[in-house]
């Protein structure tokens, strides 16, 4: 299943909210560009260890370089080409 970039954010915006707790907030509160740690979101170290998670469960994706992960994280959209680019192929 190939999924296009738009798809995957779309899909990502959903799973973030939910596996971060973030109820007051809905997918269209924030665009794909939006920096999910610092100023934008402002998600916290505990946060990025759930999408450590979320990668790997929702997506076969592993991530075993904390430098790498900040990059990756930066945004929706770069989880999202990260994602395309490193999905488990089913």
């Amino acid at each position: 299943m190939n999924q296009t970039i738009e798809e995957l954010t779309q899909e990502l915006r959903q799973e973030l909210i939910k596996q971060l707790n973030l109820e007051d907030m809905i997918p269209a509160d924030f665009d794909e560009n939006t920096p999910l740690f610092g100023e934008g979101l402002g998600l916290d170290s505990i946060d990025s260890l759930e999408l450590v998670v979320l990668l790997d469960r929702n997506y076969g994706i592993k991530l075993k370089d904390p430098k790498e992960g900040r990059q990756v994280f930066h945004s929706i959209r770069t989880m999202a080409e990260y994602i395309q680019k490193n999905r488990a192929q089913v």
